[in-house]
């Protein structure tokens, strides 16, 4: 079984692909974590990475399809964070086809503004392997510190309202032509991101078991 799961920053999707992963024993795809792992390994990908991260530009998409393509090969994975718009969907297509693996689902935790912003304006990270806390929804079980490896917390400088209402804004725009993509292919699968985490996963559970 092979997996997208997509949705604005907040939706919860990346908590349902630790979920997921674990329950139906599945490689977790992040690019994020992948990209930020490469890079302070400061292995050959991580050098390049951080050539674009040095410059304030995004890493580029040739870089990023090769980051993918070398996770994706064997199949039975959940993707995270990829694709994100409608050209990166056609170049996952590619590289799929070229392996002879096909996406089973692609999930879209449709999630509203006020939602966006609650999740996301109290969202604390850890600085040292960057796992995500709620300061209401999942505290850590000391405050200030993380669970995992008990590095500091800290809240991220793009996580102010401000901040979330115009990523949220941004996404709506480019997310229209990917998510049209996987609808007429009829692999697209809407759910409310807003419920509650459990509640979100019974019901992908239902669609994808």
């Amino acid at each position: 079984m092979n997996l997208v799961l997509f949705g604005a920053p907040g939706s919860g999707k990346g908590t349902q692909a630790i979920i997921l992963s674990e329950r139906f024993n599945l490689i977790r795809i992040s690019l994020g974590d992948i990209l930020r792992s490469e890079v302070k390994e400061n292995s050959p990908l991580g050098q390049e990475v951080k050539g674009y991260m040095e410059k304030g530009l995004l890493v580029s998409d040739e870089l990023v399809a090769r980051v993918i393509e070398s996770h994706v090969k064997s199949g039975g994975f959940i993707l995270d964070g990829y694709p994100r718009n409608l050209t990166q969907a056609k170049t996952l297509a590619e590289i799929l086809k070229k392996h002879n693996i096909d996406i089973d689902r692609f999930i879209y935790l449709e999630a509203n503004r006020d939602t966006v912003i609650e999740r996301l304006s109290k969202r604390i990270v850890c600085k040292s392997c960057g796992a995500n806390y709620h300061l209401k929804n999942m505290p850590p079980k000391e405050e200030g510190f993380c669970d995992l490896c008990g590095g500091d917390l800290t809240q991220r400088k793009d996580d102010t309202p401000e901040v979330i209402l115009r990523r949220w804004e941004v996404f709506l725009k480019e997310s229209a032509q990917l998510i049209d993509f996987y609808q007429k292919q009829g692999k697209l699968f809407k759910l409310d991101g807003n419920a509650d985490k459990d509640e979100v996963f019974e019901k992908i559970k239902l669609e994808v078991r």
